[in-house]
């Protein structure tokens, strides 16, 4: 299949897009075109693919970047057998671009691949005024019905499918997980991945590591929000963290191995009552034992597969004593380490929803061509998760 892949939000080596999603394309023979913001982000397309640099939608104005991507559907859209969308915003473009492909003959399969929670998302972005949030949820919630009457949906999370109406196929955020056990956890360092930002507990997180400081260093692998680069900036410059940056996937993952504890301080945000922090999974696949606030799918995690500790939110006095604990204690946090690996390689495990995901869109592209389909089983594991927190750190 030929595969145009598109994004303006997310960062061009994005480890659903990138190392998971076109990866497994790639692996089965499929053709992979990839729109994304590359100058904007200051890197290059992986020469396995055929890249193309779209404006990055950022902050109140977007125009720029949905009039490339506009533009670019309408020219390369025909060409594709399937056109896999990452951004919500590029629903906007869709309307007048289907019109076009149908009077050219020939209409990709468009998949929107649901992210996360947009609606919720809403209330964390400070460059939207409050006043026009509550308007906008709505907004967004008539969009998605819309969009599922239009396009075909590719969900995150098992929860997302009380958003819509029809049922659609679950493409979970896995790890792809080592084969063989990982190093077994040290004691002189925790770590940090993924994107850094006030209500992801970057605050917390500095606070975690001061207090932590000097003994047990955490290492912060992510970008920030802009907001959130100062004062990184500073907890790096005084010792009391090491801030990497971004780091691409196959970067950033070695640095996992051998740590005492992944952090993963989420405040109790609506986008994250439903969602499973995919950092919580990838410290699970390399050997890393989890310090988690109870959002409610990575406390499940933790509670269900012994893998880590529980700590209450905007907490970093816990979060750090749960650390603490966790180096005092070397059979509990290896055996912590073992546990989340296990888990990972038998139920968290991308190398067996790969496959799946792959089938799922030829599937597709049969269906419109008049061929047999097969049905695409659910790659996120399901199950209930408790809500709520607890006065200290819980295995």
């Amino acid at each position: 299949m030929r595969i145009l892949v598109v994004t303006v939000v997310h960062h061009p080596e994005d480890a659903r897009i990138l190392h998971r999603e076109i990866a497994a394309l790639r692996q089965h023979g499929h053709r992979i075109t990839y729109a994304a913001p590359f100058a904007a982000r200051q890197v290059a397309p992986r020469p396995h693919v055929e890249g193309i640099d779209l404006p990055r939608a950022a902050g109140r104005d977007r125009r720029a970047a949905l009039r490339a991507a506009r533009a670019l559907l309408a020219e390369r859209g025909q060409q594709a057998d399937v056109v896999l969308l990452h951004d919500p915003e590029l629903l906007l473009t869709l309307p007048g671009t289907l019109r076009r492909w149908r009077r050219a003959g020939h209409s990709p399969v468009t998949v929107w691949d649901v992210h996360e929670d947009t609606a919720a998302a809403l209330v964390m972005k400070r460059w939207l005024p409050r006043p026009l949030r509550p308007p906008l949820r709505l907004a967004v919630r008539a969009a998605e019905r819309l969009a599922e009457r239009h396009v075909r949906l590719l969900l995150a999370e098992d929860a997302y499918q009380r958003r819509f109406g029809r049922h659609h196929p679950v493409v979970g955020n896995l790890a792809t997980v080592p084969p063989e056990p990982p190093e077994p956890p040290g004691d002189e360092r925790a770590v940090y991945l993924g994107h850094l930002s006030r209500e992801r507990g970057a605050l917390e997180l500095i606070e975690t590591a001061r207090l932590l400081a000097p003994d047990i260093q955490v290492e912060v692998i992510g970008a920030a929000d802009p907001d959130m680069r100062g004062p990184l900036t500073e907890a790096d410059g005084e010792g009391v963290l090491r801030w990497h940056g971004y780091l691409p996937n196959d970067r950033a993952l070695p640095l996992l191995s051998g740590s005492l504890a992944g952090l993963s301080l989420l405040r109790d945000q609506a986008n994250y009552r439903h969602s499973r922090p995919t950092k919580a999974v990838e410290y699970m696949a390399h050997g890393v034992p989890v310090v988690t606030t109870p959002t409610p799918l990575a406390a499940d995690l933790v509670e269900r597969y012994g893998c880590g500790l529980v700590v209450p939110y905007e907490d970093p006095a816990t979060a750090a004593q749960a650390v603490r604990h966790l180096r005092a204690d070397r059979q509990m946090r290896r055996r912590a380490a073992a546990r989340g690996w296990e888990a990972a390689l038998a139920d968290l495990n991308w190398a067996d929803g790969a496959t799946e995901f792959v089938m799922c869109l030829e599937s597709w592209v049969k269906e419109a061509s008049g061929g047999p389909t097969r049905p695409l089983r659910s790659t996120s594991p399901s199950g209930t998760a408790p809500a709520g927190s607890r006065p200290g750190p819980r295995s």
